[in-house]
C-alpha cells in the first residue's frame, strides 16, 4: 500500500556524553522514511530543503526507497538546522540552535502521483502545514497518523486542535498528553484527547515504553533495556516510521495489528539510539529486526 510522509528534512548537530557530531542529516521525515522503508520498500516524501543540502543526502534517501519527487529544493535559501546537547541521563537536552530557514515558509505541494496514497504520516510540523496537506489530497487516505509536540500546544493550540480533529491516530509523549488534555492521569487524558477526533492514541513514554489506546482498549509495549544509548535524537520519529510502515505493508489497521506495529516501531527506535543520527538505520538486515522484535516478545511474555 502506498505511503505518503510529510515532515522536515534537515541538518542536526548533536552532542551527548558519548561524543558530538558536525552537521549531519536529520529531520522527522528523514527518520520516518528510513524506518518505514524496512517494511514498505517505497514511500513518497513531501518536504523542503535549501540549496545547501548535499545531493549525496538526497541520493541516500533515494537509495533507501524514498521517492523524492515531492522534495522541494529552494536553491537560494538554507535548510532547517537544529543543534542540541543532551544531559548525562539522555532524557533531557538543551536546544543550542534552531534555524527554521526554508521550513518557516514551507508550503506542502503534493505531486499528482502521490494523490492516491493509502497511508499518510504527518511528521512533526506546524499544524497548519499538516492540515493544508490533508486538504490538498483529492482522496482521503485509509489511515492518517499525526505526530506533534508541546511547542505547537504553546503557540498554536487552536490550529493544533483543528488538525487533530482530521486524523485517525495521534502520537505524542506523556508530557504532551497531559498538557493537551489538562489531566495528569494518562487514562483520563487519553479519553479527552480521543474525544477531540482521533480514534486511536499513542502515548510515548521514552525509556518506559509506549501506550496504545482505542476506545476502551489499552495496550502497553515496554521499551527494551539497552546497555548503551548514544543518541536519542530521532527515536520518536523512527518509532512512528516503523509503526506506519508496518501497517502499510500489512494493510491491516485493526487494533490487534496496531499492537504489532507498536512493537516493530519500538524495535527500530531501540536500534536507532545505539549510534549517532541515522547511522544505525541505514544497514539493518531483516534478521536484525526480527531478532530485536523477539527480544521485545521475551521481555513481555509470561504464563499464569
Amino acid at each position: 500500500m502506498s505511503l505518503l510522509i510529510v515532515g522536515s528534512v534537515a541538518f542536526d548537530a548533536i552532542e551527548t556524553p558519548f561524543g558530538k557530531t558536525d552537521k549531519i542529516i536529520g529531520g522527522a521525515a528523514t527518520y520516518i522514511s528510513l524506518s518505514a522503508n524496512y517494511f514498505t520498500k517505497k514511500s513518497n516524501l513531501v518536504a523542503v530543503v535549501g540549496g545547501d543540502f548535499p545531493k549525496e543526502y538526497i541520493e541516500l534517501l533515494r537509495n533507501h526507497g524514498v521517492n523524492t519527487d515531492g522534495l522541494q529544493i529552494k536553491e537560494t535559501e538554507k535548510t532547517f538546522f537544529w543543534s542540541g546537547k543532551y544531559h548525562n541521563d539522555l532524557n533531557t537536552r538543551d536546544t543550542l540552535v534552531t534555524e527554521l530557514n526554508v521550513l518557516g515558509t514551507f508550503d506542502p505541494i503534493v505531486p499528482s502521483q502521490y494523490q492516491s496514497c493509502d497511508y499518510l504520516m504527518l511528521g512533526n510540523l506546524a499544524p497548519k502545514v499538516q492540515s493544508t496537506l490533508i486538504n490538498r489530497l483529492t482522496k482521503r487516505p485509509k489511515l492518517i497518523v499525526m505526530d506533534t509536540m508541546n511547542f505547537w500546544m504553546d503557540i498554536a493550540m487552536d490550529d493544533l486542535k483543528e488538525t487533530i480533529g482530521m486524523v485517525d491516530v495521534l502520537s505524542i509523549n506523556d508530557e504532551e498528553a497531559r498538557q493537551l488534555s489538562g489531566d495528569y492521569s494518562l487514562l483520563k487524558a487519553a479519553k479527552k484527547i480521543m474525544a477531540m477526533g482521533p480514534k486511536t492514541l499513542i502515548i510515548k513514554k521514552g525509556e518506559h515504553g509506549a501506550l496504545l489506546f482505542q476506545g476502551d482498549q489499552v495496550f502497553f509495549s515496554p521499551a527494551l533495556p539497552l546497555e548503551e544509548v548514544f543518541d536519542p535524537t530521532g527515536a520518536g520519529d523512527t518509532f512512528a516510521g516503523g509503526f506506519i510502515g508496518y501497517l502499510a505493508s500489512t494493510d491491516d489497521i485493526s487494533f490487534e495489528n496496531m499492537k504489532r506495529a507498536i512493537v516493530y516501531g519500538s524495535a527500530l527506535a531501540s536500534c536507532c539510539v545505539e549510534k549517532f543520527g541515522t547511522e544505525n538505520l541505514l544497514n539493518l538486515s531483516e534478521t536484525d529486526i526480527k531478532d530485536r522484535v523477539n527480544e521485545f516478545v521475551k521481555l513481555a511474555t509470561f504464563k499464569l
